[in-house]
């Protein structure tokens, strides 16, 4: 098999095998309330970084290099990281947050790998001088001249189907909600 091949299996399993482990992830937690706060607080940064790189994109159309793609080129998988920290925090359980990191480390930087090598073929001289100029993961505080619209897009929001991530990650406290209270947390 290929690595091409096996990247575009990593991409497509990567959304199927999160959904595979809400189950575990709700039986293993053991949220109290204060876990939750803090947890939802941590989510809330993941879907605000998410649904502003989502206002941005034009996949395949243009190189995005506004809104947060000028601090780094993958804030939506910085987002996605968030998420799973504040879910982790959230279920205080060191088994739930291993799980989350290894299943970060094994689907990410394939699927990571595989956008930079589209976008370099999409857009070699300006994704070139773009990737010179911005971190790959970590935004460093420096921050890229922006090229395009600048402004955030809701209509680009909705065509991202960005809110699946909201409406996800909302059904999910829910769940745990419901834990605490059926639990006596």
């Amino acid at each position: 098999m290929t690595a091409a091949k096996l990247e575009k299996i990593f991409s497509r399993w990567r959304v199927r095998a999160a959904l595979v482990f809400i189950p575990f992830v709700v039986w293993l937690s053991r949220p109290t309330r204060f876990s939750i706060l803090a947890g939802i607080g941590v989510c809330l940064i993941g879907l605000g970084i998410r649904a502003w790189a989502s206002g941005h994109l034009r996949k395949e159309k243009e190189l995005t290099t506004s809104g947060p793609y000028r601090y780094c080129r993958n804030p939506l998988y910085l987002g996605n990281l968030m998420l799973g920290l504040g879910i982790a925090l959230a279920s205080r359980s060191w088994w739930i947050f291993f799980a989350f990191i290894v299943y970060f480390l094994l689907f990410y930087p394939p699927v990571i790998k595989r956008e930079r090598d589209r976008l370099a073929e999409l857009f070699p001289p300006e994704y070139e001088e773009y990737r010179k100029r911005v971190p790959l993961f970590f935004p460093n505080g420096r921050r890229a001249a922006a090229k395009g619209s600048a402004r955030f897009s809701p209509a680009l929001y909705r065509r991202n189907r960005e809110y699946r991530a909201l409406i996800g990650t909302f059904l999910f406290w829910l769940i745990l909600a419901a834990k605490i209270i059926l639990s006596g947390r």
